[in-house]
């Protein structure tokens, strides 16, 4: 059975692309090999296509998204709009029935929490056997360097969606992927927003959106919008995720995370429990360097945050 679009959605009204590189717009033409992530709405899979050539692709049903097409053209057209080494592209996106799908290259190592998370279950077993071995571990490798290369990738690629005119508005580790050659690469655009709008700049926006733990005082409050500022935030949070193995506030429901968000003093390295049964948690030494990052970007005055550009 041919591909139809739903009623109200055709492939032009959703900013669906032309085929590039003679990737196909058509359901049947891929294999979907294994799910790689599962959202609300979405389901991310790995895929080939002819020749084995391997990609990955999202499946968005129309039906259930609660959300308008305008909100999904963004998407689609921010991510065919990308152009730099360090943001997810997509390859192509078209309807099919009731879904929509989005082609991107396979980013095959996964989050970057995922992959720090494996190197430190790595490093802690080859740790256990020399003790076991040697009678005396070895000083384990320190994660800092690791951590801030692909915070490094994560801030170009923030900068060139910031000077396009955008706002990722979900900076989180989940967000943050790595391929097979250590390449760092910024994914999902499901809520990032276009500061340019029919032709001129909208300085702030207005719009609730994002994950909780990671969103900045501003996005919550509502009171005077917010701008990419709001993204370094996010990021001073990522990078105690990826420091500690989860964001400060992650384990408490939305309403406390606001709550704490709002009234507290901004979260750092110190804000972890101590807690010896938690392993979560990394025991790891940070410098002053690190330290001093994450504080610039968790600011609670926006305009006290530096840029990305500033940053790097």
């Amino acid at each position: 059975m041919e591909d139809s679009a739903p009623q109200g959605a055709t492939d032009a009204q959703l900013g669906a692309a032309a085929p590039c590189e003679s990737w196909p717009t058509s359901a049947q033409s891929y294999e979907l090999i294994g799910k790689i992530g599962q959202g609300a709405f979405a389901t991310v899979w790995r895929a080939h296509v002819s020749e084995k050539k391997a990609c990955a692709v999202k499946v968005l049903n129309l039906d259930h998204v609660d959300t308008n097409l305008s909100e999904i053209r963004q998407e689609v057209q921010a991510m065919r709009l990308s152009a730099h080494p360090n943001v997810l592209t997509c390859h192509t996106a078209f309807v099919s029935n009731t879904q929509l799908w989005l082609v991107t290259p396979l980013m095959r190592k996964g989050s970057s929490l995922h992959c720090l998370q494996t190197a430190r279950r790595v490093m802690r077993t080859q740790q256990q056997q020399q003790q076991q071995q040697e009678g005396e571990a070895r000083v384990t490798p320190s994660m800092e360097d690791h951590i801030l290369y692909i915070l490094h990738e994560t801030l170009l690629g923030l900068q060139y969606i910031h000077e396009n005119g955008q706002i990722h508005r979900d900076i989180k580790a989940g967000n943050i992927l790595l391929d097979g050659n250590g390449d760092v690469r910024i994914a999902d655009f499901g809520v990032s927003g276009w500061l340019v709008q029919a032709g001129s700049q909208q300085e702030k926006a207005k719009t609730f959106v994002g994950t909780p733990a990671w969103m900045a005082p501003e996005v919550m409050e509502q009171v005077h919008g917010y701008d990419t500022k709001a993204d370094l935030w996010s990021l001073g949070i990522t990078a105690l995720e990826l420091a500690k193995g989860y964001a400060p506030y992650a384990k408490y429901p939305p309403m406390k995370v606001l709550i704490l968000t709002i009234q507290e003093d901004p979260p750092s390295l110190d804000s972890y429990d101590e807690d010896e049964d938690d392993d979560d948690c990394v025991d790891e030494e940070f410098s002053t360097d690190f330290r001093s990052l994450v504080s610039l970007c968790l600011q609670r005055n926006p305009s006290k945050r530096p840029t990305c550009r500033e940053l790097l």
